[in-house]
């Protein structure tokens, strides 16, 4: 294993700083081991997390559908409801809108399938992302009116629609938004909008996603309709891949609704869901349920490729189809999408990349605004994604098709990409997002001035000291203590994401057995020994930027890891996941 050449190609990727937090009280940790008889490194974790009594911990273990928010309490969620069920019981047609994101989809026809259980006419609709662009637009109305609807609903987004949403309207449409991004300084003129971040709406979970916030109309819908309440639970299969791969925090309901979710998506009913579970070659079953992780890295990632490089109606009939046949060919389409999506996708990031290179200096900029001719618009939120990961800067890369441009920004906590790219919004022809995502159209000649607008905004914001990846550990463990049923408790810890993440172990003054080996040009595989117990590890992408191998094996080393299980030849055994690993202090 090389150190690797110096310069600006090394300072692409940056060396996590190590956040260690305190050990948890131990009197705290004593009463959740008497009070719940789990195990010692289970409740130190918890006890880590702010959960010192066993009432705390028990309702955080196991959370309940019943504590979940009163759906009324969303500003017009009960007006959307009544206006949905006159057309339900008059069999008016209803279009539901959605994003061409796993979000949208996913809330598009949760919605659609929903009204239609309860006996209305319902279709679902996406917009191409070439042809049609983000949002409700022009062509997002016509095709609604095309379908003869007398209502039309968005979903995850309409909240910066004003001029689509009156054309809908001046068309005979009522027009229902919900929506969970930030609004403008002016909500559009529907019937009603229901969004947890209007100004005037006092809803608990300002953290909803879009396929959230439909669930929640989709109870009032059911309850005005004299539903049985147990019939919504089956919905929250598709509330859990939205909730998921749209990263919003996944704490307080959020992650109540992706619990029970997981479980249905385990046992889902909706044979396009099957057949992508099948697809992305998941086995799940009661001992082996679903996890966040299989939504966040193989099932939402086919969901996305569909809107991405192919056709996101295709999605769309996936999640609506009860035909096994369809749904097996569907399926496969979205796999094959999301395999051209990888190699579009690793073209345009080493591109972006090596433009990176030739202009980004770390020690000036803290932010970087990256452009190309051809690449697909499809992929540069990923791209972008990937970019914040190596230079841990907020990052906008624009594709650009002549004089017009399609960009996408990802940033990091620190700074609030929404309002950042709102105070640069005159260089821009529409935008939208939030805090650590967005998108935007932008004119060739306006680029120069919005790069030198956004990097000023991010330098005056982000200060003079360069940002560093932060790596955040929870527990510090022994290796002894690394065994299958903890393992299996931590399952109750999660699901895990934004919000609730994965807990972060450090192993201390550990020594490795053997010199690690680089698998693939970027992983890092090795195992760690200490006082007469052992651990197997792997760190992906991780080889380009930890100490050299003589630097590791000449001492102790820490090393910072998740749990993973891993089957290898019919043998499970627990791994660690390496974050990074460094010769101890």
């Amino acid at each position: 294993m090389k150190s690797g050449s110096r310069g600006n190609a090394t300072r692409l990727s940056a060396r996590p700083l190590w956040r260690i937090q305190p050990p948890p009280d131990p009197y705290a940790v004593r009463a959740l081991q008497d009070g719940l008889n789990l195990p010692s490194a289970l409740c130190r974790l918890l006890a880590a997390r702010g959960y010192r009594t066993t009432e705390e911990a028990g309702a955080f273990l196991r959370p309940l559908l019943g504590s979940l928010h009163d759906p009324a309490g969303l500003t017009d969620a009960n007006r959307a409801a009544q206006r949905l069920a006159r057309a339900v019981a008059q069999r008016e047609m209803v279009v539901v809108h959605g994003d061409y994101d796993a979000d949208g989809i996913s809330g598009a026809a949760l919605l659609a399938a929903w009204i239609r259980a309860m006996g209305g006419r319902a279709d679902a609709i996406v917009p191409d992302r070439r042809r049609h662009g983000y949002d409700l637009s022009r062509a997002g109305v016509d095709r609604a009116a095309a379908r003869g609807a007398a209502v039309l609903v968005t979903v995850d987004c309409g909240i910066v629609a004003l001029d689509p949403v009156r054309r809908a309207s001046a068309a005979g449409m009522d027009v229902i938004v919900t929506d969970h991004h930030r609004p403008g300084p002016e909500l559009p003129a529907a019937l009603a909008v229901v969004n947890p971040n209007s100004p005037d709406c006092a809803y608990p979970n300002k953290q909803l996603c879009g396929a959230g916030v439909a669930f929640k109309v989709g109870q009032l819908l059911a309850a005005a309709l004299e539903r049985p309440e147990d019939e919504s639970w089956e919905y929250l299969d598709l509330v859990a891949m939205a909730t998921i791969a749209d990263q919003v925090e996944l704490s307080g309901e959020n992650r109540v609704l992706t619990r029970y979710g997981l479980r249905a998506l385990t046992q889902t009913r909706r044979p396009g869901l099957a057949a992508l579970i099948r697809r992305a070659g998941l086995d799940p079953g009661s001992d082996n349920p679903l996890d966040a992780a299989a939504v966040a890295f193989q099932l939402g990632p086919r969901i996305n490729a569909a809107g991405r490089v192919g056709n996101a109606m295709d999605a769309i009939r996936l999640l609506l189809t009860d035909d096994p046949t369809e749904a097996d060919r569907l399926a496969e389409t979205l796999d094959t999408n999301n395999r051209d999506r990888r190699g579009v996708e690793e073209r345009t990031t080493s591109e972006a990349l090596e433009a990176l290179r030739g202009e980004y200096e770390p020690s000036r900029d803290r932010a970087v605004v990256v452009s190309g001719d051809g690449w697909h618009p499809g992929v540069i939120g990923i791209v972008a994604s990937r970019l914040v990961e190596r230079i841990c800067r907020p990052v906008v890369v624009v594709a650009f098709d002549g004089d017009s441009g399609r960009g996408s920004a990802r940033s990091i906590p620190s700074f609030d990409l929404h309002a950042g790219i709102a105070a640069c919004s005159e260089h821009l022809v529409r935008f939208g997002g939030h805090h650590q995502a967005a998108g935007m159209d932008i004119e060739r000649d306006r680029l120069p001035a919005f790069r030198e607008a956004f990097c000023s905004l991010a330098r005056r914001t982000l200060g003079g000291a360069e940002p560093r990846p932060e790596l955040r550990t929870d527990l510090e463990i022994e290796l002894s203590e690394v065994k299958p049923d903890l393992y299996r408790y931590l399952r109750h810890v999660g699901p895990f994401g934004r919000g609730n993440p994965e807990p972060v172990f450090v192993a201390r003054r550990v020594r490795l057995t053997e010199p690690p080996k680089v698998l693939k040009g970027s992983h890092l595989k090795f195992r760690v020994a200490s006082d007469g117990a052992s651990l197997g590890a792997i760190g992906f992408r991780i080889a380009d930027r930890v100490p050299p191998t003589e630097d590791l094996m000449g001492g102790p080393v820490d090393i910072a890891f998740n749990l993973m299980k891993n089957t290898f030849r019919g043998r499970t055994t627990i791994e660690a996941r390496a974050l990074d690993i460094r010769p101890s202090p």
